[in-house]
């Protein structure tokens, strides 16, 4: 596809001067891409066979800091080196950025030995290798869902994220004439997307003023979630180039419905063989789509974190905005948090609607492997299909409330500490427990609001 880059294509750009910059980025815990930008000529001479980078970058908040309680990253340990050794399958050109290619890396130890169990692209090709192993490969997507401001980032953070103009003004869900009036900066993204080996199948406005979705092929599990950080990546600096900001923020206003990452995921066979799909069972749905759902249903409380790591996600799960509040399936049906879709069809496949557009798309979908995984080893039986308002239904099982809840269920899940490794689930509960003491000792606005002369 157009963006691709052999390392003798990029060699070739080299010397024609058509590429001179290659960033090696590996991706962190928050789904970004952290890593260095290369005179192309020392990539191409000893760069492409591995770099070096801080521990730290797998041991950090959202604001970088050197977070203690790692037993993998600490002061006592120095924080020395991982290396970054290039997965030249991922090598790319940028469209957007002049003369630049971009390669992701692999996470291992300092002496490139062997691969960091809690890197994000480690855990997920953990979870592909057992799929391997029954003879499956997932195939998934990841619908992106973030709000577009007119001002630009600079402009943003002067005003403290507060009164930012939405591009749109008012709700411009599926409204042609009106997202019209923000294809300067969509179709921007569509093509230069498309030009960077993310194959795009369109844009569309979203549920509220200024909130934009883009869609991706269908693609296997490590290739999608590569192309949804390379994605989020993309759309930033695209944006930030014509004078605009964006954020994937869960939960960016309170009266506006959030912004998700649904994610979509089917199994296939070695030969393509569609494994969610039997034509004679109900709905189309195979014993094995069955025990996988099931799987997803059992453990929905234990992979929440990954599909909502911070504290604003949960403010996401409102009522009668779409995000789903309770962990049930259905068969069509927006309330439900696993909705099956493309019933009766080879088609067929879950939609996952709990996870919001801050997640890491390497963690989410290995965590949702491991759980469906589970599901499949034990046979377990799925519950009927949910039919009616699930919001209402307080009897439903519910999506955990809080980050506090959901890092507890996480600590607890023996199916996790099974599928990814203890030190896997101890580093991310660690993460999980940090951001929920940060939020905790921080004055909000809310604080202020509400009590400064009432009090």
């Amino acid at each position: 596809m157009a963006g691709a880059l052999t390392l003798e294509d990029l060699k070739e750009s080299v010397a024609t001067g058509d590429i001179d910059t290659v960033i090696a980025a590996q991706v962190d815990m928050q789904g970004r891409l952290m890593g260095k930008r290369f005179q192309a000529e020392f990539f191409l001479d000893s760069a492409w066979a591995e770099t070096h980078g801080c521990n730290y970058l797998l041991a950090t908040d959202l604001e970088m800091s050197t977070v203690p309680g790692y037993a993998a990253s600490s002061w006592a340990a120095g924080y020395g080196d991982y290396t970054m050794r290039p997965d030249l399958s991922t090598l790319r050109r940028i469209p957007w950025l002049p003369g630049t290619a971009l390669c992701l890396c692999d996470t291992l130890d300092h002496h490139g030995q062997a691969e960091i169990a809690h890197a994000p692209r480690t855990i997920l090709k953990g979870q592909i290798a057992r799929l391997a192993a029954l003879g499956a490969q997932a195939m998934t997507a990841t619908e992106l869902e973030f709000y577009l401001f007119r001002e630009t980032y600079e402009e943003a953070r002067a005003r403290g994220y507060r009164g930012l103009t939405p591009v749109a003004g008012f709700n411009a869900d599926y409204a042609i004439q009106l997202t019209s009036r923000e294809e300067d900066v969509m179709r921007a993204v569509r093509t230069g997307l498309n030009g960077a080996d993310i194959p795009v199948e369109g844009s569309k406005g979203e549920a509220n003023a200024g909130q934009e979705e883009i869609n991706v092929r269908y693609a296997g599990a490590l290739l999608m979630a590569d192309r949804h950080a390379i994605m989020k990546n993309g759309v930033k600096e695209i944006a930030h180039a014509r004078g605009r900001s964006v954020t994937f923020l869960a939960k960016p206003a309170t009266q506006d419905a959030g912004s998700s990452a649904h994610v979509h995921l089917s199994l296939r066979g070695p030969d393509g063989a569609a494994l969610f799909h039997d034509p004679a069972a109900p709905h189309g749905m195979s014993a094995m789509m069955r025990a996988f759902l099931a799987g997803l249903i059992a453990h929905a409380d234990a992979i929440t974190y990954f599909l909502a790591p911070y504290v604003n996600s949960y403010k996401r799960f409102t009522t009668g905005l779409f995000a789903p509040t309770k962990t049930v399936w259905s068969l069509d049906n927006r309330t439900a948090g696993f909705r099956v879709v493309g019933d009766g069809t080879p088609a067929v496949r879950i939609e996952c609607r709990i996870g919001g557009a801050d997640l890491n798309a390497h963690l989410a979908l290995a965590a949702l492997i491991a759980a469906g995984l589970d599901g499949v080893a034990r046979g377990l039986a799925l519950p009927p299909a949910y039919g009616g308002d699930a919001y209402g239904d307080a009897d439903a099982p519910e999506v955990p409330k809080d980050l506090r809840a959901a890092a507890d269920a996480l600590d607890a899940s023996a199916m996790l500490r099974a599928g990814l490794g203890d030190a896997v689930v101890d580093h991310y509960v660690r993460a999980a427990r940090w951001e929920q003491s940060e939020c905790d000792r921080a004055v909000t606005d809310w604080d202020l609001a509400r009590g400064f002369e009432r009090i």
